[in-house]
């Protein structure tokens, strides 16, 4: 777990140098975001899952040319790809449950997430909220984190165009939902 830690401080001090970043990596260090899993039962639901699949977005996402002629900044897809899921920081508490053991037929204890969201703000738009605490975000990288959910964000659900907005104006939120999708549904399976 810690080579993903040490992974990702080091692409963070050397991709992002914007005003308030140091702060920022200070506030994160002091979260559970190293130790949390991405989700409870999903993809890399166990401790560290988090960092990694941060640290696979980010891994897609630049190695990745999803349209000619349309270039980010290192600075950038790195915020977007660490970032995006800030908001699963202090989300998720660790609980247990009752499994049958299928080998001796007996109940035994596992591991189990739950999720205790007490800043209930939305997905993306709590992220940007906390990223936005310690640094100024673009707003191409402020939509992108905002709409990485695409069509499995809440408030895409209900109907409009938000969503399809948003990726007709900021190229960069397409990669980043695209990235996310990957990294959650092919890589961490």
């Amino acid at each position: 777990m810690s080579e993903h830690r040490d992974r990702f401080i080091g692409l963070f001090k050397s991709k992002i140098n914007r005003a308030g970043s140091d702060e920022l990596l200070t506030w994160i260090d002091g979260t559970d975001f190293f130790t949390a899993p991405a989700s409870t039962r999903f993809h890399n639901a166990f401790p560290g899952g988090l960092v990694m699949h941060s640290l696979n977005v980010y891994d897609i996402m630049s190695s990745r040319n999803y349209a000619d002629g349309i270039v980010e900044s290192e600075e950038s897809i790195a915020i977007c790809a660490l970032l995006h899921d800030l908001c699963k920081t202090g989300f998720y508490k660790e609980t247990t449950r009752n499994v049958k053991n299928e080998k001796t037929g007996a109940w035994e204890k596992v591991p189990y997430y739950t999720i205790e969201d007490m800043f209930p703000y939305g997905h993306g738009e709590k992220s940007v909220y906390m990223i936005e605490r310690y640094m100024r975000l673009k707003i191409s990288e402020a939509v992108a984190i905002r709409w990485h959910m695409g069509g499995f964000d809440d408030n895409a659900k209900v109907g409009g165009y938000s969503v399809s907005n948003a990726y007709n104006a900021y190229p960069l939120a397409v990669k980043l939902h695209l990235a996310d999708l990957e990294a959650t549904y092919l890589l961490e399976k």
